[in-house]
């Protein structure tokens, strides 16, 4: 017997959970957060078509500009990162789409040291109810995770 695998977009974009990671790097060389959010493809093209009422196509965008505009919109309402108790500014990059799951990227600047990092993600809760959103970050090269499970939305990491 023969099992032929189909991409996945072909196998009608159905998946048995609901996940993303965002990680949150402290290069301490620039001083900043590198910041990655990785989302289901299928899942975030929907949340974006739900949210601003658009056609959104993150494979294969004819107007690349525009889905840049709703990722960022996005990201920027449902994240936010705090160092040592002070709000931070997040500054767009921008996106790639990599095997099933698309990647944000976002900076943060003037991050000279850090002790203390909270985040707020709220990722993907307006569409899923049993979404888990894993967050890791790395200051100094300790790396320290957690796992927010739905309507959990906070998470405290102190190096």
């Amino acid at each position: 017997m023969l099992t032929v695998l189909l991409p996945f977009r072909e196998r009608g974009g159905l998946h048995p959970f609901h996940v993303s990671v965002v990680e949150i790097n402290h290069n301490a060389v620039n001083k900043t957060f590198e910041v990655s959010c990785k989302i289901f493809t299928d899942d975030f093209e929907k949340v974006l078509a739900q949210n601003y009422k658009t056609r959104v196509d993150l494979i294969n965008p004819p107007d690349k500009a525009a889905m840049d505009t709703l990722v960022k919109k996005y990201i920027f309402s449902h994240l936010s990162i705090s160092a040592d108790n002070k709000a931070t500014q997040l500054n767009y990059v921008g996106f790639e789409r990599e095997a099933e799951a698309v990647y944000g990227y976002v900076l943060v600047n003037n991050i000279q040291s850090v002790k203390k990092v909270d985040v707020n993600n709220k990722l993907m809760h307006d569409l899923f109810t049993d979404q888990v959103n894993i967050i890791h970050v790395i200051v100094g090269g300790e790396r320290k995770s957690t796992k927010l499970d739905y309507p959990e939305t906070t998470a405290k990491f102190e190096f």
